[in-house]
């Protein structure tokens, strides 16, 4: 017998966005390239035997709304931008288990990049 595993994972790859981050005065100044990397997994059971958006997880409408966020906010840390992404994220009861990375291009001499990563899992009695 077979066990079909219905746990499915969407991957957001390299979702460039454009917002203020940083604590420099041009930082502050100048909107700058993030770059978001987003893991989401959900439970895929009946989206698996449907051709219905309802029976998934939309993800379209969860990126637009990373979208509308980080374009339309401030922030001084990455780190609180990625906590913050990653909460928006998790107020979707159907998410499990999400990750972020923000990539900030350029942000160190000699760097590409500088990311931070943060993860959520939910409780399966939540």
């Amino acid at each position: 017998m077979i066990r079909e595993n219905t746990e499915a994972c969407i991957r957001i790859k390299d979702l460039r966005l454009r917002t203020h981050v940083g604590i420099k005065e041009e930082e502050i100044r100048n909107k700058q390239d993030v770059l978001l990397n987003i893991t989401i997994r959900f439970d895929a059971s009946d989206a698996i035997h449907s051709t219905e958006i309802e029976d998934t997880l939309n993800y379209r409408s969860i990126c637009k709304e990373i979208i509308d966020f980080v374009e339309g906010n401030r922030f001084l840390l990455l780190e609180r931008m990625t906590h913050e992404v990653l909460a928006l994220i998790m107020e979707h009861t159907e998410v499990r288990f999400a990750e972020v990375e923000i990539d900030k291009p350029h942000a160190l001499r000699f760097a590409e990049s500088v990311s931070i990563a943060l993860s959520a899992e939910r409780r399966p009695d939540s």
